[in-house]
């Protein structure tokens, strides 16, 4: 098993082995809700997520047990070339001998449908719903006659 390259991340290094030719890629777009079929959408509006970004997918795929790889590169039909926008994640779906990795990232599709499921769960995602809770309890008071 060698080591092919590290990818620093938010104060994490990823260790990739394997040969990285061989991962498939994911872009943001491809589970971006907010995004048409021709613009790069790759899995149903409904199971899509609202503007991922890349850093987002590594998390969830690592945090998930996959091996991945982050790529400073843009996607074709991304019209935007802001930095926020950019980046693609190499994920790696078989062993050098051929066999799954994982058995929940079973093809292309499963992982960006994972992805999709996972990132709304993240804590950056998760509203403050403290302070919304609080407004519907108040009573109103009313005069006695």
């Amino acid at each position: 098993m060698h080591v092919y390259n590290t990818v620093p991340l938010q104060n994490y290094t990823y260790l990739v082995s394997g040969d990285p030719a061989e991962f498939i890629c994911i872009y943001p777009s491809y589970v971006n809700r907010k995004k048409t079929l021709a613009e790069g959408r790759r899995i149903p509006a409904e199971k899509a997520v609202e503007n991922p970004t890349c850093a987002e997918i590594c998390h969830v795929l690592t945090v998930g047990g996959a091996n991945v790889l982050i790529e400073n590169k843009m996607y074709s039909r991304e019209w935007n070339r802001d930095v926020t926008f950019g980046g693609r994640v190499r994920v790696q779906l078989k062993q050098e001998d051929g066999t799954l990795c994982s058995d929940k990232f079973a093809s292309r599709k499963y992982v960006m449908i994972y992805c999709a499921e996972m990132i709304p769960k993240l804590k950056t995602r998760i509203g403050d719903s403290g302070s919304q809770q609080g407004e519907g309890s108040r009573k109103s008071k009313k005069k006695r006659k």
